[in-house]
Formats: structure tokens, C-alpha cells, sequence
């Protein structure tokens, strides 16, 4: 199966989401962009307002698990928050109301089952905030696997190219990316060790996000030398896909031993490393499991690689952990 109009659809709608996030993120006073986090809420619903309408009209059956819902808002007393949100949806769809976008958001209250999308509107809330990199991620899912995976990137600058990327890849078709302004698609493939230049880590900015003691070590222990590149977001996985880097690594944070990632952070990027092919399970080797519920109850970690070095990663977990 081609996914052909899925892609089309979902291509369309997270190029338009884009838009209205960037236009937030452009009207975001400086003053906010470390105190306010209100513009962040503000591009959530808009962007999944328009993710979810777009695919509950093309494919109504299809049920989304998207990030956000509307209860807040609507028990909200101000109106304040639902108006902003409803005036840059409408700059993306003129005749939208705001009981409109409110059912839109919704959308993406769907259950896990199987065949479904998933969405994060915006993912990197604090790389959004501080005019760095965020993504907008979305996935379909049947039968157990990622068939399809979007993310958007519109920080995203890739070696001396222009400014925001749309990654794109659908199972056993590759990994493809094209500016968001729009031109040719190319196609990704992952790097070799030999390229020393771009044969690098990537891992979080924020060190919550995981164990940054343990995720340089490895990256030593597969003969990566230089330090790690800090990226908010699932852009990292375009990074890899990309061939920009080699290794990606979010290992489990001692203090947080109950933390479980969601799928949303996760299924699109994974399928656009391996369809450029690159590897993606968790920390044991174990695929990653987008098929059961909302998180990802039975995996511990992510490593995310150009394949080659898989194994040795997981190897060099193994050993460490046992230690």
C-alpha cells in the first residue's frame, strides 16, 4: 500500500500548521519568550486544529491521538486564550468559529487501535519559546508499525541550506525532505563513520531529557569525539536522517525512574531514520512499541542511529548497566 493519499493530506496539513506557528512565534514579544508560556498553548491548538480537521475530513474513520484537547479551554472563563487561538486559525482557514476549532482540537482525542494517527503540534516547547528549533510530528500507524511519518521543521538549518524542512517517509518508499517554501524533494541517507565531520551526537538541550553522563559516554565509547549538538525536539531525528549526525541518545534520567516517552515524541522521526537507513529501538534493542497506548510502557530509552553502530551501542549499554 502506497499511502499516497495520506502523504498528500498530511503533507499539506503540517505545511499549513507551520505557517501558523510561525506567524505565533513571530508575534511573541521578547519579554514572554522566557516568562509567558501562553504563545506555546496558543500554537498547540492552532497547529492541531488544523492537523485534525484536515484528516478527520479526508479520512473520518481514522481516529487521532494527538497531544492536547480543548477541556481547559472550554471551561476557561476568560475567552481570551480560545480567541487567539481561533484568529490564527483563521488566518489559515478564513471561515473557521471558534466552536469549530474547539471540535478540531478534539480530534485528536482518538484511541489507540488498529490504524490511527498520531500527533504532537508542537514538539520543543522551549525551543519554541526561544526562537530555536521545534517540530510538528505526525504518524500513522497499522498493524503495529509506522507506515508514515511528517515532521515539520521550520528552524531547522541543515549544513549551509536554507532555513525549514519537511521530512517525509513512508514504509519500504525512503526518507525524503523539501523546504517548507516548497521546491524538490531529496532524498536522505543516513552517515557513515568515515565522515568525521558529520559523524556526530545529538541529544537534548534540556539534561532532564534524559542522562547526559551516560549519553556522552557512549557516544566515546563508538569513537565520537567531538561534543554533543543540543537540539530541542524530534528535528534530531531529521538530523540523522540527514546524514548530519550519527547518533541520537535519550537514556532514562536516574531521577525521573517512572518516566515513559509518548508516542508522539518518537513515531515520526522514527520512521524518517529508518527509511533513510538508519536503526531506532530502545536502550535493550527493543523495537519501539507505538501499537499498545499513549506511552510507551515497555520500552526504556531511545537510540537512534545511522545502523551500523547499532549493535555496539547497545552493547556498550549493556555493559554499563551491568556494571
Amino acid at each position: 500500500m502506497s499511502y499516497q493519499t495520506e502523504k498528500e493530506i498530511a503533507i499539506s496539513a503540517v505545511i499549513e500548521a507551520a505557517k501558523l506557528c510561525e506567524k505565533v512565534r513571530q508575534d511573541i514579544p521578547p519579554a514572554l519568550e522566557k516568562q509567558d508560556k501562553s504563545p506555546v498553548t496558543v500554537a498547540d491548538f492552532g497547529s492541531q486544529a488544523i492537523i485534525c480537521k484536515a484528516l478527520k475530513e479526508a479520512f473520518p474513520d481514522i481516529p487521532i491521538v494527538g497531544e492536547e484537547d480543548a477541556t481547559e479551554i472550554r471551561q476557561s472563563t476568560s475567552g481570551d486564550t480560545i480567541k487567539k487561538i481561533t484568529d490564527y486559525v483563521r488566518e489559515i482557514i478564513p471561515s473557521a468559529t471558534t466552536d469549530q476549532v474547539l471540535d478540531w482540537i478534539d480530534y485528536g482525542n482518538g484511541k489507540v487501535t488498529n490504524k490511527f494517527w498520531t500527533l504532537d503540534p508542537i514538539d520543543g516547547t522551549k525551543g519554541f519559546l526561544r526562537q530555536d528549533q521545534y517540530a510538528i510530528a505526525l504518524a500513522l500507524i497499522e498493524d503495529g508499525e509506522v507506515k508514515l511519518g511528517i515532521m515539520g521543521c521550520p528552524a531547522l538549518k541543515l549544513g549551509t541550506e536554507e532555513t525549514g524542512f519537511i521530512f517525509v517517509a513512508v514504509k519500504g518508499e525512503g526518507s525524503y525532505k523539501m523546504s517548507l517554501t516548497g521546491g524538490e524533494w531529496s532524498k536522505l541517507q543516513v552517515v557513515s563513520q568515515e565522515d568525521k565531520t558529520r559523524f556526530r551526537f545529538v541529544e537534548s538541550v534540556e539534561a532532564s531529557h534524559g542522562d547526559q553522563d551516560q549519553q556522552n559516554a557512549i557516544a566515546k565509547a563508538v569513537g565520537i569525539t567531538t561534543n554533543s549538538v543540543r537540539v530541542d525536539s524530534q528535528s534530531k531525528y531529521g538530523i540523522v536522517a540527514d546524514g548530519e549526525a550519527g547518533l541520537y541518545l535519550r537514556l532514562p534520567n536516574p531521577k525521573y525512574p517512572n518516566y515513559r516517552e509518548n508516542i508522539w515524541d518518537h513515531a515520526a522521526g522514527s520512521i524518517v531514520v529508518e527509511e533513510a537507513g538508519g536503526k531506532v529501538t530502545d536502550m535493550y534493542g527493543k523495537p519501539l512499541d507505538f501499537a499498545s497506548a499513549s506511552k510507551m510502557n515497555d520500552n526504556r530509552g531511545v537510540v537512534v542511529t545511522n545502523g551500523l553502530i547499532h549493535d555496539t551501542v547497545i552493547s556498550a549499554l549493556s555493559m554499563m548497566n551491568s556494571q
